[in-house]
This record gives C-alpha cells, structure tokens and sequence, in this order.
C-alpha cells in the first residue's frame, strides 16, 4: 500500500455516504469509516462500501481493557477492511491482545494503527485535561516506539510529527495523518494542521481529509485536488 489520500465519510446515514461516493465515477477513493457512521449504519456500512471496490480504513479508536479490545478485534478482522485502529494510552499490553484478536486463523490481518494524539489537542489542553505535562512531541514519539514495539504497523499522527515518526521508528513505519487543510481552507476544530503538498513533503504515508473535500462545492475537483498535491 502506497501514499494515499483517505477520505473521511463523516456521514450521517448510508444515504448521504452513497450520494457522495457516487459522484466518484470511475474514481474508487480510499475512504473512512468513522464511529458516526459506524454507530449508525453498523457493520453492513462496511460491507457495502467494500463490495463498491472501495479500500477502508475503520477508524474506530478502541480503548478498552485487553481482553474487551481482543474479542472487539475479533469481530471486526472479519469486515475485511484494509486499516484499523485503537488509542495507545490503552497501553502495549492492549495493544499485543488487539494484534492477537485482529489476526484470522490463516494469519492475515488488516493493518493496525496507533492513535497517538488526537489533533485537536494541543499542549495546553495536554497539561490541563490530561495531566501529561511533557512536550507533545515528546508523548507522541513515545506512544510510536511503544505501538511499534507491541508489533503494530503504524500510527495516526498529526502531520508535523510524521516525519520525526520516521525518523524514530523507520521508514516502514506508517504515518496516517488527519489534520490536513488546503492552505485557503477553514481548519475548523483542529489545531496541529498542514496542507497536502506540506505533508507530502514531510514523508506522510496516508492523509485523511474529510471537511475540505466532503463540505466541498464540488467534492470531486477538492479529492483530485488533494490526490495532485499529495500523490501525484
């Protein structure tokens, strides 16, 4: 799997998740399942979505005790979905019991990625809500080594730290990272943000880009847009 944009179906209903992936004729865009679709489609959002020829990342953030995290992953290594994704603040020993619960009988798996933090945190809301009063980068380069060494394949990351991931855990190791904006665009809730071209630049393997291209006036031109500047 190579550099793409994913884009993010934050929708609301299968309906409008539809009426947007059909205006990609002859386009099949990587996209994401998040837990607002999840939560209201189910598992079927899945499948469909997969039977159109679409890869999918299900970003549903598990963070639970390992053994309630291994028997979720259970479930959904059955989606056949391409990445999946759990918080690593759960821990390593999460972590390993989610590969082991992700892994079929034939020992295939989607690949597994660590959220480190989110990007709309930043260090001050870090230090207040968190109590985690090192530098941000700091925390998010240990939570990578740590997924890393739990045996999972990657992070979610904020585009500014993918290149310092590189640099910390090798360059196979995959850098996902949301908190991408064009650079006229609205950044809305999110703090830590660059653009496609910048991201590129600074080795992201994947960017997942939802407002810019899914609030677009034409959505498609905005996905071309992001695949030009990022990809191509």
């Amino acid at each position: 799997m190579g550099k793409d944009v994913i884009v993010a179906c934050d929708f609301k209903s299968a309906e409008d998740t539809f009426a947007f992936l059909d205006k990609f004729t002859g386009r099949k865009p990587f996209v994401k399942i998040g837990m607002e679709l999840f939560y209201a489609e189910g598992p079927s959002i899945v499948r469909e979505i997969k039977a159109r020829g679409h890869k999918i990342f299900l970003d549903l953030k598990l963070h639970d005790i390992p053994n309630t995290v291994k028997k979720a992953m259970s479930v959904l290594r059955n989606l056949d979905v391409d990445i999946t994704n759990l918080h690593a603040a759960g821990t390593k020993s999460m972590m390993e019991a989610a590969i082991e619960g992700l892994t079929r009988p034939d020992g295939t798996r989607p690949l597994l990625i660590a959220v480190t933090q989110l990007t709309s945190t930043d260090q001050e809301a870090m230090e207040r809500d968190l109590l985690i009063k090192e530098p941000i980068d700091k925390v998010v380069m240990h939570y990578a080594k740590t997924a890393k060494d739990a045996g999972l394949d990657g992070v979610v990351c904020s585009p500014l730290e993918a290149e310092k991931v590189h640099d910390t855990c090798g360059k196979t190791f995959l850098t996902v990272t949301p908190g991408v904006r064009f650079a006229d665009g609205d950044i809305g809730d999110q703090k830590r943000v660059m653009t496609p071209a910048e991201a590129k630049k600074i080795g992201s393997d994947y960017i997942v880009v939802g407002r810019p291209i899914t609030a677009a006036d034409d959505p498609v031109a905005a996905y071309e847009r992001c695949v030009s500047d990022f990809v191509d």
